[in-house]
This record gives structure tokens, sequence and C-alpha cells, in this order.
């Protein structure tokens, strides 16, 4: 290769063709896999194999990516979504996400790491498409029979990190700095000298997943860990290069990100000095609801009073824009008055908020099953868009732990310590599951049988309904936070959300304690329409057969009436919802995706 401006080398040659192996020999004296590896076929150790992405013969010409805001997202991971836990036999899922009303798929980071087991986050190859899972060509068939059955594709990328194992990038550049200090170590290079050839290497990865595989929208993970003062932040940066690119190609392509900074300059746009993100996972939501639903206030729960807070994250977003954070000890965040609910993803559980807990714990297994349908028609009524964590529409048993597969001895010690000195004070009982145990990776697989099985068929069923309403009635999918309104009752741990849009209101009605509550219709909607009865969570059809059946909530009430409530329940009432032609899609058959 000859030496080139800027530290670059580069060689043109027919010598290298698809399915050849290949290395570099740097400094004429040790063999690497290429830094910018599309195929990684012997591992994150071997070497790389040359692909031509562009032989792949799309058929998605006439796909059209939904409204941000139509999004109804499902995060999956591909190794623990099916037995095979690949790219194939995820497509065979995707007509059973779709029955359920998903139209959105978050894939957690498939960029090529060590082994067959890793969560994602510990890739090393950016642009190599996982081999295990199926590698570039498995990928692209996936998305593009994602796109024929009508449903996006987000995909999770990391670029605050690289991973540990098969990492070779410091023999090439100055990828990392030790400018600044990490959870990972060394810091991506984005400000350092020399990082103008870092920041292109994360830019074009982000536009090889939108051109070269029709990827509809990319997750960046912890975006508050990339340290960047550049002048132009590397997230505007990225803004801006795939504005271009779909001023080229026509496609629309979103930007998503996780945030714990409460910063709204990450989701304002480019022309009121923000970085341009379309929208961003919102934590504080998920913690609110989760103390509400009777979580214990310890670790970063203990900043949360649960209903109130709750009820703020429904109108705010942020719950902490300003004010004093005991756990961060000192005031935290900035208000986001002005951005619109599309801005926001809620959700009551995401493979952090489960697989970062000691045992891997789904809320299946921490809270009873009225819980679960109360903690579902929480998001699903929010002004934000809505994320479901893979299984929990059926009260998955199997836990989600955290699991790797190193080889280097070292790295398993230090990833085994560093998981018990994590949970020292955290949550008490039970050992650590080991995360480099085949076990802990087996035992975090979904178990797709449970769908013929109750409770899970009938919490199914109440997901889908739940998901059908949200779809069909204006005043909900709607995601206008000036139009909604606030009724909080800390005593009685209950809260009323109303939203409308135009002339159809929606009630929804929320009770979080243990026992029956009566609430109060407030007198808001047209004063001599009735509210209509669309969802009681407290419904014989959503109860188990062998349980005692409550009082169901009256069919029709007026404004000022008194409702009973049942213990942790959710009822949702609407006026003028016939305008809508609410249907109720057909119930999953679960023998359809058994096999």
């Amino acid at each position: 290769m000859k030496s080139a401006e800027s530290g670059y080398w580069h060689l043109t040659t027919d010598q290298l063709r698809p399915g050849d192996l290949y290395t570099y020999l740097v400094n004429g004296e040790q063999d690497f896999p290429d830094p910018t590896s599309l195929c990684q076929p012997q591992g994150v150790h071997g070497p790389s194999q040359a692909i031509d992405t562009s032989s792949f013969y799309w058929e998605d010409q006439c796909w059209v990516n939904p409204p941000l805001e139509n999004y109804l997202l499902y995060e999956l991971h591909t190794g623990t979504f099916t037995p095979e836990g690949t790219f194939q036999s995820l497509e065979s899922k995707l007509d059973y996400l779709k029955a359920l009303g998903v139209n959105a798929i978050e894939i957690m980071p498939i960029a090529q790491f060590s082994d067959s087991r890793n969560w994602g986050y510990d890739g090393v190859y950016t642009y190599a498409a996982q081999s295990s899972y199926g590698g570039a060509s498995a990928l692209q068939h996936l998305i593009n029979t994602c796109h024929y059955k009508g449903i996006a594709v987000v995909l999770d990328v990391v670029y605050n990190h690289f991973g540990p194992e098969g990492n070779y990038l410091g023999e090439f550049g100055p990828y990392l700095t030790d400018k600044y200090c990490t959870p990972w170590g060394k810091a991506v290079n984005f400000d350092d000298a020399l990082c103008d050839g870092v920041r292109r290497y994360v830019i074009e990865n982000a536009l090889m997943w939108f051109r070269d595989f029709h990827v509809d929208a990319l997750r960046l993970d912890a975006v508050h860990a990339i340290k960047d003062f550049s002048p132009v932040h590397i997230l505007q940066e990225l803004r801006a290069d795939v504005d271009r690119l779909m001023a080229v190609t026509g496609r629309r392509h979103y930007l998503l990100v996780e945030s714990d900074l409460n910063d709204p300059r990450f989701i304002n746009p480019l022309s009121h000095e923000g970085y341009g993100m379309d929208s961003q996972w919102m934590d504080e939501f998920h913690h609110a609801l989760r103390v509400a639903i009777g979580e214990a206030k310890i670790g970063y729960y203990a900043d949360f009073n649960g209903i109130a807070h709750l009820a703020k994250a429904y109108q705010d977003g942020y719950v902490y824009d300003g004010q004093y954070s005991e756990v961060r000890q000192k005031v935290f965040g900035r208000k986001a008055g002005n951005n619109p609910g599309e801005q926001f993803i809620v959700f009551s559980q995401n493979h952090d908020q489960v697989g970062n807990r000691k045992l891997g714990e789904r809320s299946s297994t921490l809270y009873s099953y009225e819980a679960l349908k109360l903690l579902a028609g929480a998001v699903l009524i929010s002004p934000y868009i809505p994320l479901l964590f893979m299984g929990e529409e059926w009260a998955e048993t199997n836990p989600f732990f955290y699991f790797v597969s190193h080889s280097e001895p070292e790295l398993v010690e230090s990833v085994q310590q560093g998981r018990m000195a994590e949970f020292a004070a955290f949550h008490s009982g039970g050992e650590v599951p080991d995360p480099q145990s085949d076990e802990t990776y087996e035992q975090a697989k979904l178990q797709w049988n449970l769908l013929e099985e109750e409770p899970h068929r009938v919490l199914l069923r109440y997901y889908q309904t739940l998901i059908a309403l949200r779809q069909q009635l204006p005043a909900l999918y709607h995601l206008d936070r000036r139009k909604l309104a606030v009724f909080c009752h800390q005593e009685q741990e209950t809260l009323i959300v109303h939203r409308w849009y135009e002339n159809q209101q929606v009630l929804c009605l929320m009770n979080f304690s243990k026992q029956s509550q009566t609430i109060y219709i407030p007198t808001v909607g047209e004063a001599n329409t009735p509210w209509q009865k669309l969802l009681d969570s407290a419904d014989p059809e959503w109860q188990l057969p062998d349980e005692s059946q409550p009082g169901s909530a009256p069919e029709s009430v007026s404004g000022s009436e008194a409702v009973l409530c049942q213990p942790e329940s959710i009822i949702i009432y609407a006026q003028h919802h016939e305008q809508s032609r609410f249907h109720l899609p057909a119930p999953i058959s679960p023998k359809l995706y058994l096999s």
C-alpha cells in the first residue's frame, strides 16, 4: 500500500474479490483484520472476508418509512429472540409481530463481537454484521422482508466505546484517546489530535447502514458518554451527513439516542443550535412508573416518588428539568417544553432495566398479573412513542441476564468481578449469574411455547387490544403534548390522563394502589355527552379463570360521576370514539408461530 496524506495508506487492486480472506500487515511485522471489515467469518481474531454488499437484490423500492410518531417499537436481541438465534429465524416471527401491532423492531447491536454470546455492546468491528447471526447478506434479507411486511428496522449502534476483545484499532491509528476517562477506559477520539479520520469512521458507518442495508433508523447507545468538545459536535456532523444522504436517496432515516442528561439540546434541531437527533429514550418515565407500581426506592429509583413524578413525566417529558437530585447531589436537567411527543420513547421494560438487575428479573416475576396490565396501559396511553421489550406482551418468565463469551481469561475474570462489584449494594439475595456461562445465555431465550398457556395467552390478547386502541383513536395516536392534562391524587395513588384531538376525548383512569379506589370523572370534554368505556383491565375477559371476578366499571359515565377502580388497574373511557370505527384484530394463533 502507498502512503498518503493524514496517515492514510491506499491501494487500488483487482486481486481481492468477494469471498477472499485477507489481513493487513502493519509495519511489516504483524497481521491484523481490517478495521472496516464487513465480514469476520472466523471471529474477531481471524482474517476479514471481502464481500460485495451491492450484490443483494432489493425489493423494497415502494417501502416508505412511517412517520416517527406512528412507530410502535419492539426491542429484541437476535440471539435470544428465537431458539436458533439468527436473522433467518427472526424472519419467521415477523408475522407474529405484525399481528401484535408492531410496526418497528429495534435490534440490539449486531456489530461483530467475540464468539456468539453477547448483548452486542462489546462489538469491535463496527461495519461487520455478526457472523453467528448470519452476517451481512442475512441481515439484508431480514430488512428486505421486514419492509415487505410493513415493519421498519431500527439498529442499535455503539459509538461511545469499542469492545475489548479483538480490538486492534489502536494498531491502525489514534482511534482512542486518554484525554477523557470513561467506564470503558480510553474514550473514542472525537476531538483530540488526528480525530478527523475517527469522526469519518463513525459517520461513514452510520451512512453505510442506511445506504447499503436500508436500515430505517439508528439507536445510538449512551450518547452522554461521547466526549466531544469540537465546535461542531459529532452528532451535529452526523445529522448533517444523514440529511444529505436522504436528499440523494429520497428515503427518510431517523436518529434515536439514549441519553441520561435531560438536555433537550440533543433533540433540538440544528437550526436551534441543537444536535438534531429525532428522539431519545426516556428512562425517567420508566423509573417513575416502576416506583409507582411498587419498586423499592434504592439506587437510581431513590430519586423518584412514584405517582407525582409519573404525572410530571406525562406532562413535561423530563422529571428532573431544573430540580435538585438527591442521587446526583446537584440541580439537574433543563425543560423540554417545545419538544413534541415523538421526541421521547417510553417503556416499562427494556434490555438495560431488566438485564442490569442482579437476577435479570422481568416485570412478570416482580409484580402481580394485574400490575402487568396496568404497566402496559400506562405506556400505551402516553403521548410518546411506546417501546416493548421482547416477550413482555405474554409475561415471559425467563430472566434476561447480562452475558458474554470472551476467550481471554483475564477479561473473563474482569467481567465476572465487575458484575459482582456492581451489585454489592443495589440488590440483595442470590448469586450474580456468571456472564460467561452458556447456561446464563440459554436461560435468557424466550419461551414461545408460553403462548399456548394461561395467563400468557390472555395477556397477549390484552396487549393486542391496547395497541389497537392506541393505533385507531386519534386522541391517542396524535402525540400532541399540548392536548393533555393529568389529574394526580397521591394519597389514593391514582392518576387520570386526559387526552383529546379535535372533538374526540379520552380519559385514562389508573389505580396504582393495591386497594379499590373511587375516582371521580373530571368535568372535561363535552358536558352533555356520556363517556363510553373502551377498556377495563379488571373486566372478566382479562382475568384468569381461577380468580374471583372483581366488579367491572360502568359502561357509561358522566362528568363528576364516581367510578370504582379496582386495585392495580386501568380504565379507558372516550367521547366520540365511534368516529374512529374501532375494531379489534383477529386473535393471535400461537400454533402459527411456534415452529
